[in-house]
Formats: C-alpha cells, sequence, structure tokens
C-alpha cells in the first residue's frame, strides 16, 4: 500500500511516497497507474471525475474538478477548485459524538492555585503594559537569572514581549489589556511581575483593577517612571516572588484539570492523515477524562464549519458557532480581503489544495466529541469537553489565544516545521517522519509513524509525552527558549 484512502466515498487517496509516471498506486482494493508523478502528501485521482464535478476527500467535497480527471491524475491546483462562497444557511442537524467516556480517572502532578486551579508549570513571568519598556523586562530578567543562578525557586523565566499598549484606543487597547489580564492570572504562572513604564493608554492600574482574583504574595506591580532605579525595585520584587514560589510542590491532580489548546501550523498533505488525528485521539481521551480541549483557527474552519456545528450540544451552542464563523467572514470583508484566500504557499507545496481540505483535516484535532462552547478572544474556558474559540489562523496569536484561554498546554501538528512555542509549554507534533528527523530541536513527536503504525500502537505513547509534559518533562520550546506572545490587533493607533 503506497496510497491512503481516506473514506470509502472518496475520488482521490493520498501518496505516502512519491509516485512516478508508471507507478502501480494501491489501497484496500484500488489498483490505479500514476499518469504523472506525484509527490507524497499528494494527491491522485483513484477514479475519473467529470468536469464540474465534486472530488472527495474525507467522505465530503474538497472543491470540484475544473477540468476532466482521468483516474490516475494527480489533482491538485490546476484541476481542483473550492466551491465556497459567501455567508451560508446553516440548519442544526445534531449528530452523535462518539467519544470515548468513562475511561479510569488518571492523574499527574501539578501545582495547585490558591483558586483551585491548576498549573503545569511555576513560571516566573514578567509582563510589560507596554513595549516601550521590552528592553528593561529582559534586563531584569537576565539580571534575576544571573543572581540566582538560573530560575530560583521557579522552573523557568518568561518575559512576555509585545510591542502594544502605548497608543492604542477602544475595543483594541481592551483587546491587548484583556490578553495581559489572562496572562497574569494564568494557572501556569508561579510569580508575575507586571511592569507599566507610566505614559501609555495601557495604565497599570486599569490593568491591575480588571485582574479580578490574584495572589498578592504571587503578582507584584511596577511603574518604572516612577521608580527611583526600576532595576533595583525590579530586584526586590522579584525576590520577594521567588521566597513565595520557595515552598511550592507538585501534588497529584486528576487530569480533569487540563485544558488542552490544539492548533496546526505549516500543515501538509498528512496533516489530516497522521498528526490532527492523533491529536483527536487525545483529545477524545482527555475529554473522556472530564477536561477541556480548545480549539482556534476559525479561518480553518471555512468549508468545515458543518461538521462541528452538527457536535454542538444544543441550538444555543450551535447558533454561537454560526455567530463566530460570519463574524470572522464580515470582519474579512470589512478589510477588503478574499474570505477564501487559503491555503497557503506551504501548505499548497505540501499537498493541501483547496480551504474545504485544509478545514477538514484542520478540525480533526478536536477530536469527535460534542462542542460545548464558543469563546470569545480572550475569554477562558470553563466548561469541560471541546470549545471553540474565536481568533485568526496566525500561529502566534492563535498559539497565544489558546493560551490565554486557560490552557496550561498547546498541542501543535505541523509538516512544515517551525521553533516557535508560546508561553506554556507547545508540544510540536510532526506530520511526517521527514521533518521529525530533520529538526529533532523542533518537534516533540513524530506522528509520521501512523503511516506504517496503527493508531492504536502509537495514540498511547502520546498521551503518555502529553502527560509526562503535565508533570514536569520540558517541550522542545521551552527547552530553546522560544517562548513568545502575539496579540491580535484590530484598531486605530493614534
Amino acid at each position: 500500500m503506497n496510497v491512503i484512502r481516506l473514506a470509502l466515498d472518496d475520488s482521490v487517496a493520498v501518496a505516502c511516497v512519491p509516485l512516478s509516471a508508471g507507478d502501480i498506486a494501491t489501497c484496500d482494493g484500488i489498483c490505479v497507474t500514476a499518469r504523472q508523478a506525484v509527490d507524497a502528501g499528494h494527491k491522485i485521482a483513484i477514479r475519473d471525475i467529470a468536469l464540474g464535478e465534486p472530488v472527495f476527500k474525507y467522505g465530503l467535497p474538497i472543491g470540484h474538478a475544473t477540468q476532466a480527471i482521468r483516474a490516475g491524475d494527480w489533482v491538485h491546483s490546476h484541476n481542483l477548485a473550492t466551491n465556497l462562497d459567501a455567508n451560508l444557511d446553516y440548519t442544526y442537524d445534531p449528530q452523535p459524538n462518539v467519544a470515548v467516556a468513562g475511561q479510569p480517572e488518571s492523574t499527574f502532578p501539578g501545582y495547585v492555585r490558591g483558586n483551585g486551579d491548576v498549573g503545569v508549570r511555576n513560571t516566573l513571568l514578567i509582563v510589560p503594559t507596554v513595549g516601550c519598556i521590552n528592553g528593561t523586562a529582559r534586563a531584569i530578567a537576565r539580571e534575576f537569572e544571573q543572581t540566582h543562578g538560573g530560575f530560583g525557586h521557579f522552573d523557568g523565566v518568561v518575559v512576555a514581549e509585545h510591542p502594544f499598549g502605548c497608543s492604542q484606543l477602544g475595543g483594541d487597547l481592551a483587546a491587548t489589556r484583556t490578553i495581559l489580564q489572562d496572562i497574569v492570572c494564568h494557572p501556569n504562572a508561579g510569580g508575575v511581575l507586571v511592569m507599566g513604564l507610566g505614559c501609555e493608554n495601557n495604565q497599570l492600574d486599569a490593568l491591575r483593577d480588571g485582574l479580578g482574583w490574584y495572589d498578592p504574595a504571587r503578582v507584584k506591580f511596577m511603574v518604572a517612571q516612577d521608580a527611583k532605579d526600576e532595576l533595583d525595585e525590579a530586584a526586590r520584587l522579584l525576590a520577594e516572588l521567588d521566597q513565595a514560589a520557595s515552598a511550592d510542590a507538585r501534588t497529584d491532580v486528576p487530569t480533569s484539570k487540563l485544558r488542552v489548546g490544539v492548533k496546526c501550523g505549516g500543515s501538509d498533505g498528512f496533516s489530516g492523515l497522521t498528526a490532527n488525528p492523533l491529536v483527536g485521539r487525545f483529545a477524545d481521551y482527555l475529554v473522556g477524562q472530564g477536561g477541556s480541549i480548545v480549539l482556534t483557527e476559525v479561518p480553518e474552519m471555512f468549508g468545515a464549519e458543518q461538521v462541528l456545528m452538527a457536535r454542538a450540544t444544543d441550538q444555543a451552542v450551535f447558533q454561537k458557532v454560526v455567530a463566530m464563523v460570519n463574524s470572522f467572514k464580515d470582519y474579512f470583508r470589512g478589510y477588503g480581503q478574499p474570505i477564501y484566500d487559503n491555503p497557503s504557499p506551504g501548505n499548497k507545496q505540501g499537498g493541501i489544495t483547496t480551504l474545504e481540505e485544509k478545514s477538514l483535516g484542520a478540525i480533526q484535532k478536536a477530536g469527535t466529541s460534542a462542542v460545548v462552547d464558543v469563546l470569545e478572544y480572550g475569554q477562558k474556558a470553563t466548561m469541560a469537553g471541546v470549545s471553540l474559540l474565536s481568533g485568526p489562523g496566525n500561529d502566534l496569536v492563535s498559539s497565544t489565544a489558546l493560551a490565554c484561554a486557560g490552557c496550561q498546554i498547546v498541542l501543535f501538528t505541523t509538516g512544515r516545521g517551525t521553533p516557535f512555542g508560546t508561553f506554556v509549554p507547545t508540544l510540536k507534533i510532526a506530520t511526517n517522519t521527514t521533518l521529525a528527523e530533520r529538526k529533532p530541536g523542533w518537534i516533540d513527536f513524530d506522528a509520521g509513524s501512523l503511516l506504517t503504525e496503527p493508531m492504536a500502537a502509537v495514540a498511547p505513547l502520546f498521551i503518555d509525552l502529553v502527560l509526562q509534559t503535565a508533570g514536569g518533562q520540558p517541550a522542545r520550546n521551552e527547552t530553546s527558549r522560544m517562548q513568545q506572545i502575539a496579540i491580535f490587533k484590530d484598531g486605530v493607533t493614534e
């Protein structure tokens, strides 16, 4: 078997290895001769497809043929185009989810916070209110690490650098403030120093007043313009935070306390075959444990949104999904941009042709469980099950948004590879073994093994990796200190 057909009704299969013209493509009773070269991850027609006929993958249409396609033809942008257009009329047609519940409850060692939330890390966070003092924040972090010979009583130090907060207005400023508040109150934070400059629109007092519950022994505030020596003042405050963390210890807590964000970046033709279904299997496991999965990247739901809508727990959740999808389409229109200008050049090089194809593969990361809630950007997940989070597809912005929804870990599938991680452990799952072997410093797990091994053998290894990470095993982005944030900007700068 050198190609994979994902559903019985499919008219295309995916090449597991590069095919040359004349090679025989075989899978589960299908046998066709390749009429052109087909790269690994790309599609080959396994039957004739007429001009204008829908092309099926995942058992669903991923577009239509723009010319007659013969069995054995390479199927890509030259003969396949999207079916997507304007807003659609949606009907709630609930489908039963098939996730397995009632599994034996598992635990992991985590940090229990004063409000009952649980962190998987005890990180020292330095959070500037404004980009003008990013350099000062970096200097403060360096001095702390030099003074303490490392991270002190913390297991890492992260500076939440960003370029905003100075001249923002209205809702744009409010969004920045909300994201920074989410970071300050994140359960992975063992100590936080919030730094203001003093003259910025994003005033420290306003940020502090909107925090809600926080432990004053764990969150300290400083305005640089008010301090005689801001480095000395910061060192004093960090010493207090370090002392507060000195007795912190992990304790066994139920896996139901986990909130895990799922996303993809640099997807390829294997994403929907290997890494995304593997993450989906973990999602079903975690929901079965009573935990939470958060899926974002709304533009990469376009074309597959009706699958998610059918999983909504009730009519109210269904309507929230509809509103989220249509709102993001309006956002594109508001800037005069095409709604379906996707996939990216890298996606296409990897074998993905249309947005429907990309989206149908992408939503597999959420598994098969019911959709229980829809979250606004910056809103925290509170319900067990699968929640959808409004946010763009941009890797940096969406990963940050997942963490700010309260996710302690982000699972990031990739076929092209990226070193990026956000301020929480960001596990990179390769869709193909070639990437995993070529970039071992980036990749945490090789899902390409699913091309030769059954899911039943691979999934337990991956679930164990996620739980080990929750228990303290560092992700690659932590050892390389690739721990960035990015904030979604949509507004006027004065």
